[in-house]
């Protein structure tokens, strides 16, 4: 006599491109929590100075950039503090290049465990995102506590009426960075030297980025060469981002615009390929 057994859970091929499964993705995520704790405390367990470094990167690479570029490159933010003008740009170029890098390693990194056991594998650079939230939102925090010092100390910054648009340029940012790490992600599993390249690729993007430099200074500093600036999308979500902290700069509509649809094609583009990937990749690895 048959009997029929309801299971909760089915494993089988996927058969679609695009293949995102929600329900599932919520009914693991208990996985989720455990790789984004994972994530977060792993990273600077055995250090001396521990999750200081969370504030020490920034706060120095700040001191440096505004040593470099505004004394000795003479590059003028106007009214806004040279070093809150760096620091402003750095927490969210720090979350893209960390998200991008962690996003990139999730095949190498979880090789062992996703031949062993199986769960949805977007969980993997999810928690990888998401846990790097953690991280911005601790520089956010020490960004906050600058911005009211300078405030406090009578200097001309005061946010824009558009502040919550920051949601939107964080989510632009992490649809850009996790669309191109998981592209990555699935080129690393043949070609393992890419991650060297991902860490130098990024260093030099970020001079691309407007991270220490308005656009306007790098139109008059760069002249023939200022399209290197104007067609990257990060230079304009970053711009962006710091005119709705500063509200004295312009916002960049269209590149914001672009730069969410790009975001968008990048991130459904990584899902194909990822999904792909994940198929062989044990074979690879």
């Amino acid at each position: 006599m048959n009997k029929t057994e309801d299971w909760l859970y089915e494993i089988k091929p996927k058969g679609k491109l695009i293949d995102l499964n929600l329900k599932e993705i919520w009914e693991y995520r208990d996985l989720l929590i455990l790789f984004i704790k994972r994530d977060i405390v792993t990273v600077y367990k055995q250090t001396i100075l521990g999750p200081l470094w969370f504030l020490i990167q920034p706060l120095f690479t700040s001191v440096v950039f505004t040593l470099v570029f505004n004394e000795v490159a003479g590059i003028d933010n106007g009214a806004i503090p040279n070093f809150l003008f760096n620091l402003t740009g750095l927490t969210l170029w720090s979350y893209f290049k960390e998200s991008l890098n962690a996003t990139s390693n999730a095949f190498k990194a979880n090789a062992g465990l996703f031949g062993k056991v199986y769960f949805p594998r977007f969980i993997a650079p999810a928690s990888k995102v998401l846990s790097e939230l953690f991280k911005y939102g601790i520089q956010v925090l020490i960004l906050i506590i600058f911005y009211i010092y300078y405030a406090y100390n009578g200097m001309e910054v005061r946010p824009s009426y558009y502040l919550p648009l920051l949601f939107v340029l964080i989510l632009n940012v992490i649809l850009i960075g996790m669309g191109l790490g998981m592209i990555f992600s699935a080129l690393t599993t043949k070609y393992r030297d890419l991650s060297i390249l991902i860490n130098f690729g990024l260093g030099l993007v970020m001079y691309l980025s407007a991270v220490m430099y308005s656009l306007e200074a790098a139109k008059d500093k760069l002249k023939d060469y200022f399209w290197l600036v104007e067609w990257n999308p990060l230079a304009h979500i970053i711009e962006s981002y710091r005119t709705l902290w500063f509200n004295n700069l312009e916002i960049h509509w269209t590149g914001i615009t672009l730069g969410f649809i790009l975001g968008m094609i990048l991130f459904f583009i990584g899902l194909v390929v990822f999904n792909n990937t994940e198929k062989t990749f044990i074979d690879t690895v």
